[in-house]
């Protein structure tokens, strides 16, 4: 009787871990999963573009809801909480917090929406000009320098980092009108939709590019079912191939030198050889 009181008190003890092991195995899931998220921080600055922010914003929020929250996104700012105005009059957006260059993730830096060119207040040059007075700048080459952080730019915010330096050697892209300010700035400028100089820069041109920039991020870090999903969603299909300095190299033509000209006979030579 002791020896069988003594089975069941060891069977019961031994259920009694399994049960306990088994009940914490979904909370060491769902914690794994939580740390193994991607998270999105979106740097809004004065006279931000809107479209270069939310456009990105809604993609990344959209695959969020696909996945249960595997890909997380929030708006900052290098100031910390506050109402952003955006560029062109337009409405304000709210910063939940301030930037973080050392959270992994991924840190994307939109344009500014104003006037082309020109030395007004409202002029994209001097938007930009007063964004790199403010902390963001020595905040983008904290990210630039961690190695768990991609930096993401679209349209004019490619040229914020370059302004910093920080784009020396590097392949990048960004509005039409800005390409030649890139080059000036020490990066190598391509004419491409989305371009990524190493998994750790990806830059946009246009101010649509914004859609480009974050379908392509979403298909890296979480796949193509999910970026298919958002694109079915938004009825919008990401343009262009992601350019990258891999493979062969492309003929260009237009500074290739050209095979030397055929000479002709001489007048004389063909007289002779029709005599």
């Amino acid at each position: 009787m002791k020896k069988i009181l003594g089975l069941l008190t060891s069977l019961a003890l031994v259920l009694s871990l399994v049960s306990s092991t088994a009940s914490a195995k979904p909370n060491e899931d769902n914690k794994a999963s939580k740390d193994k998220s991607t998270h999105v921080q979106i740097v809004l600055f004065d006279g931000f573009d809107l479209l270069d922010a939310l456009a990105p914003y809604e993609v990344f929020a959209a695959a969020g809801m696909y996945t249960k929250g595997a890909i997380t996104v929030e708006l900052v700012s290098a100031e910390g909480k506050r109402s952003v105005p955006s560029g062109l009059n337009g409405p304000s957006l709210e910063a939940k917090t301030a930037l973080d260059p050392k959270r992994p993730g991924i840190i994307l830096v939109p344009g500014a929406s104003g006037k082309p060119a020109g030395n007004s207040e409202d002029a994209i040059p001097n938007i930009l000009k007063q964004a790199m007075k403010t902390g963001l700048p020595d905040m983008l080459k904290q990210a630039f320098d961690n190695k768990e952080v991609t930096v993401a730019t679209v349209c004019g915010g490619t040229l914020l980092p370059a302004m910093k330096g920080l784009l020396k050697d590097r392949h990048a892209v960004t509005n039409h009108i800005g390409m030649a300010a890139l080059g000036a700035l020490g990066a190598i400028p391509i004419e491409a939709r989305v371009v990524e100089d190493g998994p750790s820069f990806v830059s946009g041109g246009g101010v649509t590019s914004g859609l480009d920039v974050a379908l392509y991020l979403v298909d890296r870090e979480l796949g193509p079912q999910v970026a298919n999903s958002v694109e079915k969603l938004f009825e919008y299909e990401k343009r262009g191939t992601v350019w990258k300095a891999e493979g062969i190299t492309p003929v260009d033509f237009n500074t290739s030198p050209q095979a030397p000209e055929q000479k002709q006979p001489a007048a004389n030579s063909v007289s002779n050889t029709q005599k």
